[in-house]
């Protein structure tokens, strides 16, 4: 199973005594899965189909996959993930919304219940796909003729396998390979022998440059942030993990639009508060899903 990197592509952290450092957050794959972990993340199929399979996952917070962890849905079901920190599980019969939950943890996530009148199986149809993507988190797929049982899902990103998170018959939740490059890349689906449509997404990285200088009161620090792989313009979010010690100016958190072109970076700052660590996290939040 993969360890995969965290929800935010990476986390600042500075330290202010003896000197700062960057800290990159990414997981190492590896084919052993994850231990029993404590679940942040509920990750579901936008929408599910009645008395269909489907498949959720959890994610810790280092954003790797949690066994062990209970999902409560407000119809009442309850479900504990497996060993690869996913459930399998049939939708309830009844259309309409329903609201799952981790156990233990504020906050639900929606997923709504189709009529299988409403979908057809017999082949694959993709009715959105994300223009740009993060090759560290995850994105959707919206159509029809998915499987919802995850690995029954054939799924490759230039030609490596793709990793199906969440997935039923009209929704997909995917993580790039870990060893994706940025830049425009093939997706190719798969299930039960049916073949989906030629599709292509155009995926980013993000880098970023930082004075590594201790932080002091007062002190203003620039964050530049470089996206790799698109000359368009992509928004960006900045979340301040310990506004004790520092100030992300203009709010937190705090969303900012790349300047496009071959540069392709958006600034942020911060200013000390007191002397200690700082924490800083940044990811691309979701382009709009184009028609397909």
């Amino acid at each position: 199973m993969l360890l995969r990197r965290p929800p935010y592509p990476f986390v600042l952290r500075g330290f202010c005594l003896p000197t700062a450092f960057l800290l990159l957050f990414f997981s190492a794959s590896a084919q052993k899965p994850p231990g029993p972990s404590t679940g942040r993340t509920l990750v579901l199929p936008r929408t599910i189909i009645s008395g269909d399979r489907a498949t959720l996952a959890v994610l810790d917070g280092s954003g790797r996959l949690a066994s062990g962890a209970v999902v409560n849905f407000s119809n009442g079901d309850r479900l504990t993930t497996d060993a690869t920190g996913r459930a399998l599980f049939v939708a309830p019969l009844n259309p309409g919304v329903i609201l799952g939950s981790i156990a233990g943890r504020a906050g639900s996530t929606p997923v709504t219940i189709l009529s299988p009148s409403e979908t057809a199986a017999n082949l694959i149809r993709v009715d959105s796909i994300p223009q740009i993507a993060s090759i560290t988190d995850r994105f959707e797929i919206s159509g029809q003729g998915f499987c919802g049982d995850a690995d029954a899902n054939q799924i490759t990103i230039s030609g490596a396998p793709a990793f199906v998170l969440a997935s039923s018959r009209t929704s997909l939740v995917l993580l790039p390979p870990a060893d994706l490059e940025p830049g425009r890349a093939s997706v190719d689906i798969s299930c039960a022998k049916r073949y989906g449509p030629p599709l292509e997404v155009v995926f980013v990285a993000l880098s970023l440059e930082a004075d590594s200088s201790p932080l002091a009161p007062g002190v203003h620090r620039p964050l530049t942030v470089r996206v790799h792989g698109t000359r368009d313009r992509v928004t960006l979010e900045a979340r301040n993990l310990a506004p004790d010690i520092a100030e992300l100016q203009g709010g937190n958190p705090l969303q900012s639009s790349s300047s496009g072109g071959w540069e392709n970076v958006a600034h942020f700052e911060i200013v000390g508060r007191k002397r200690g660590s700082f924490q800083i996290s940044i990811r691309m939040l979701p382009s709009t899903p184009r028609p397909h």
